[in-house]
């Protein structure tokens, strides 16, 4: 199988029971991939992540933190 957004979107919808999940391809982008960033935050904070009820990320390359800080 493929590993798509609209796959990974899916998987996560049935796997975890979630509302909503939004998934967006960003290999594209400059820098690392948005699922490598999130992956090397997560195996960072690793230990930490266990004991904290609810967790949210974004994860910017530096191109979109500076047009982000234009805003």
């Amino acid at each position: 199988m493929e590993l798509t957004a609209h796959y990974l979107q899916e998987k996560l919808l049935w796997d975890v029971e979630a509302e909503h999940v939004e998934v967006e391809d960003t290999t594209l982008e400059q820098g690392k991939p948005l699922l490598q960033r999130h992956q090397l935050v997560n195996e960072c904070l690793e230990e930490d992540l266990q004991r904290i009820h609810a967790f949210e990320q974004k994860t910017l390359t530096p191109q979109q933190w500076s047009r982000q800080c234009q805003k």
